[in-house]
C-alpha cells in the first residue's frame, strides 16, 4: 500500500525474516489495485452507483490522516483502492497532475513477504519498498513492494490473519461514505488480467522482467499482423504465474500510417501504465444490461461485425439477439469461447478503462475480435483529433 498513515510501519530486520517455505514466488491472488485520483471521493461514488462496487475502508483526516485520502471498494474478490491527496505539493498530487487517473499498485498477495522480496531482488527487481510490519488491534500485515513498467509497482502483501476492514489506518466506511438507496452489485466476480502499455521497442525487455524475476511464462503472442487496421498496429505478449490465474498482457505499438491506440495512451498518460482492467462475470448478459442502465459507455463496433456471428463462433449459449443488441464481441479457440466488451475510458484523458470478460472455456483473449476493437478505438481517436 502506498505509504501514508498516521499508524506507522515497522521495518522488518533482515535477521528476522522468515525463510522460505516451497516456491518463494508464490502468488496466491492480486490483493488489490490502487489508483490514483485527482477526486477519490467522487471515483468511488461512480464505481458504487455505476459499476455496483460496494464501499468497504477508508482513511482520511478523520482517520488521523492529514494529507491525503483513500477509499476501498469491492465486489466479488475485486478490490480497488482509490487514492488521492490533499495539498498540490503532495506526491500523489504530482503523480496525477502528470498521469490523469492512473493505477499506482497493481498489488500480489503472498505467502511469505519477505522471501517473495529476497528472491525478487536477488533475480534483479528494483525495490519499491523494503520489507514492512503494519499492525493494529485487528492484526498484522507485511508488505514489501518491487517497481515494474512506468512507475507502477507491485506490494508484496502478506495478510497475517488480519481481520480488520483492509488495513492498518484506515476504518470502515459508514461513517464517512453512504451507500446509495436500492444498492445492489451487477455481478463482477474477480480480475481476470491486467494490460499494460509500454513504450515502442520495450515490451521485451518487459516480458523478460516477468519471466526472470517473478518466474513468469509467455503463454501468448501476437504480432502488428494480428493487431492491425490499415491505419495503425500494435505488439503484444501474455505472461501468466505458475497457476495461469495471474495474467499480464503487455502492448506496444507498432510502424504504421497513423499514430495507434498505444502511442495515444503513451501520448496523454505521458510514459508506460496500465492500459486496462479486466474484470470476470458469470453472467455477461446480466452484467453488460445493467451497466448499461446505469449510463456506463461502451465502445461499440459497426452492425456488419454481428452479420456472420454464428458461423464465425459456432452455437453459443447465450442469444444472440441479446448479443448484438448490447455490443458484446465473442471469440471462440481450440479450447471454448469467450465473450467480452470495453468501456470506453474512465476520464477525460483517453487512457485508463475497464473490460468485461466472461470465459465459456476459451483462455485467450479475443484474438477474433482484434480487428473489429481497433476500429472502433480509432473512430475514437478520430472524434478527438488524435489518429
Amino acid at each position: 500500500m502506498t505509504t501514508v498513515s498516521s499508524i506507522v510501519p515497522t521495518p522488518i530486520p533482515a535477521s528476522e525474516f522468515k525463510p522460505a517455505v516451497g516456491d518463494p514466488l508464490a502468488i496466491l491472488s492480486i490483493d488489490y489495485i490502487e489508483l490514483f485520483a485527482e477526486n477519490p471521493r467522487l471515483l468511488a461514488s461512480y464505481l458504487t452507483n455505476s459499476f455496483g462496487f460496494r464501499p468497504v475502508a477508508y482513511r482520511g483526516p478523520e482517520t488521523g490522516v492529514r494529507d491525503a485520502v483513500s477509499y476501498v471498494v469491492e465486489q466479488g474478490k475485486v478490490r480497488l483502492v482509490i487514492t488521492g491527496a490533499l495539498r498540490y505539493s503532495h506526491r500523489f498530487a504530482q503523480s496525477v497532475i502528470r498521469h490523469g487517473l492512473t493505477v499506482k499498485d497493481v498489488a500480489l498477495r503472498v505467502k511469505n513477504c519477505e522471501a517473495f522480496y529476497l528472491e525478487a531482488i536477488r533475480r534483479g527487481a528494483k525495490s519499491a519498498a523494503e520489507p514492512q510490519l503494519w499492525e493494529d488491534d485487528f492484526g498484522q500485515i507485511k508488505r514489501a513492494a518491487i517497481s515494474t513498467y512506468g512507475e507502477t509497482e507491485h506490494s508484496i502483501v502478506e495478510r497475517v490473519n488480519y481481520k480488520g476492514p483492509f488495513w492498518p489506518s484506515f476504518q470502515e466506511i459508514q461513517r464517512y461514505f453512504a451507500l446509495p438507496e436500492n444498492f445492489s452489485e451487477v455481478g463482477l466476480a474477480a480480475i481476470d488480467h491486467v494490460v499494460g502499455n509500454v513504450e515502442l521497442g520495450t515490451m521485451e525487455r518487459w516480458v523478460r522482467f516477468y519471466e526472470k524475476i517473478l518466474g513468469f511464462e509467455e503463454i501468448q503472442q501476437f504480432s502488428d499482423k494480428d493487431i492491425s487496421t490499415e491505419y495503425s498496429a500494435l505488439m503484444s505478449k501474455v505472461v501468466a504465474d505458475g497457476t495461469g490465474k495471474i495474467k499480464f498482457p503487455i502492448n506496444e505499438p507498432a510502424q504504421g500510417k497513423r499514430r495507434s491506440q498505444i502511442d495515444e495512451y503513451l501520448d496523454y498518460h505521458q510514459g508506460a501504465g496500465v492500459q486496462h482492467i479486466a474484470l470476470v462475470t458469470g453472467d455477461i448478459i446480466s452484467t453488460v444490461s445493467e451497466l448499461r442502465k446505469r449510463g456506463v459507455n461502451f465502445l461499440r463496433v459497426p452492425r456488419t461485425y454481428y452479420h456472420d456471428l454464428a458461423s464465425r463462433v459456432g452455437e453459443i449459449k447465450e442469444d444472440l439477439k441479446q448479443i448484438e443488441e448490447l455490443g458484446i464481441l465473442v471469440d471462440r479457440d481450440d479450447e471454448g469461447y469467450l465473450l467480452q466488451l470495453f468501456t470506453k475510458p474512465l476520464h477525460d484523458r483517453p487512457t485508463l478503462f475497464f473490460e468485461i470478460i466472461q470465459r465459456r472455456g476459451s483462455r485467450g483473449f479475443g484474438a477474433g475480435n482484434f480487428k473489429a476493437l481497433f476500429e472502433a478505438i480509432e473512430r475514437e481517436q478520430a472524434l478527438r483529433g488524435n489518429l
